[in-house]
């Protein structure tokens, strides 16, 4: 099988993953009232998600290291799929919020084995567009569970929709695992290996930058996937149905925005030779894009507007992604599984953040307004990152 068959798998495990993590959305405000709620208990339970998510990169990259990244995706997969149709087992806030964080710990290894994965399969001039196609499915993932799940809850519970996407997960493993061969080899430990400086990783001044831009997308794109719906509801006086319709569209907008960033970062990359243009100055220039739009959103005042203007900074913020994924590839060299490992613990404490911050500022003012100028914030911190980023350079002497 050729690397763009791989890339496939990894494309639709993407899709499912993100499938799955956004089911809680639509049905949140149901959940609250069967379980006895607050909404910041259930900002507490997205919390929990994230953390599980974020405590995992780095175990979830050493598997991928000692196993091979094909052999550790399927057990992942497998476990996180199970996991989903158990959360809707839980009766209560405590029930909900451990298997909820147990769900996120075992999707933690998706993206350092899936770009471990691309690492060892495709070259440098080629990985921001490989990157990109995941960006497009975790977009489209999330799409497809907000539009899916306002249809699907009602008509069934959210604990059946749960049950539901937990099928195909399991499928994708059993395919997976039969027909695709392994894309790298496990680490040997007897062999001799480079050794990961953790000292140096985590105080380079570009780490810390990749880590800090990384931390301030993700806060701001778990928006999408967590309280959208609800802030539709809550402001625009939509039924889940139609708040979940909604919703799909800047998830959707994400998805030509993971494929442009992509393609025109390795363009240019290719083209110039110029890293800096390529691979920081196009995030920098859309992520100031992405909070000029989105400030502009606090003062839409219909839905329609509203997610127009949420949806064109989604895609600008999609068209960054690509370009995260490259440079932890570059910068870690023959070690890119720790150093992309960490760069996504960061971002997914900063997707934690969000819903957890929403949640606690609703309970407090009961203001849902107030989310979308912690949204645009974020954006505008992250560009500052991207253009402070020096992409070219490489966190380990012997792979400069």
């Amino acid at each position: 099988m050729t690397r763009y068959t791989l890339l496939a798998f990894l494309c639709l495990v993407t899709l499912v993953a993100y499938l799955q993590r956004s089911a809680l959305g639509v049905p949140s405000k149901a959940i609250e009232g069967e379980l006895g709620l607050t909404p910041q208990a259930m900002g507490l339970v997205w919390l929990a998600w994230y953390a599980g998510y974020a405590a995992m990169q780095l175990p979830s990259g050493w598997v991928a290291d000692q196993l091979g990244s094909k052999p550790a995706l399927v057990v992942f997969a497998v476990a996180w799929s199970g996991l989903t149709a158990v959360v809707g087992l839980a009766a209560g806030f405590v029930g909900l919020a451990l298997l909820w964080g147990l769900m996120g710990a075992a999707q933690a290894g998706v993206f350092p084995c899936a770009t471990k994965a691309i690492g060892a399969t495709f070259p440098r001039t080629e990985q921001a567009v490989a990157s990109g196609l995941l960006a497009c499915c975790m977009s489209g993932g999330a799409a497809l569970s907000q539009e899916v799940t306002g249809r699907l809850f009602g008509p069934l519970t959210w604990q059946q929709v749960l049950a539901v996407y937990a099928l195909p997960g399991l499928v994708w493993a059993v395919a997976f695992g039969l027909l695709v061969p392994r894309p790298d080899a496990p680490r040997n430990p007897e062999g001799p290996r480079p050794r990961t400086d953790w000292a140096r990783l985590l105080r380079d001044r570009n780490m810390v930058l990749l880590c800090a831009q990384q931390f301030q997308r993700a806060a701001a794109t778990a928006f999408l996937f967590t309280w959208l719906p609800r802030f539709l509801q809550e402001t625009k006086h939509l039924t889940p149905a139609e708040s979940g319709s909604y919703a799909s569209w800047p998830l959707l907008a994400g998805i030509p925005g993971g494929l442009l960033g992509g393609v025109v970062s390795d363009w240019v990359l290719r083209r110039t030779g110029r890293e800096w243009v390529s691979r920081a100055g196009l995030p920098a220039g859309a992520m100031v894009l992405a909070a000029g739009i989105s400030f502009a959103a606090y003062w839409a005042d219909t839905a329609t507007a509203v997610v127009a203007m949420v949806s064109v900074a989604a895609f600008c913020a999609y068209v960054a992604g690509p370009s995260a994924y490259a440079v932890a590839l570059s910068m870690g060299g023959t070690r890119s599984t720790p150093v992309f490992a960490t760069m996504n613990m960061a971002g997914n404490v900063g997707a934690g953040f969000f819903p957890f911050a929403v949640g606690q500022l609703v309970g407090a003012t009961g203001d849902w307004n107030a989310a979308i100028l912690l949204f645009a914030a974020l954006f505008a911190g992250t560009a500052v990152c991207w253009a402070l980023l020096d992409p070219a350079a490489k966190l380990f002497e012997e792979d400069a």
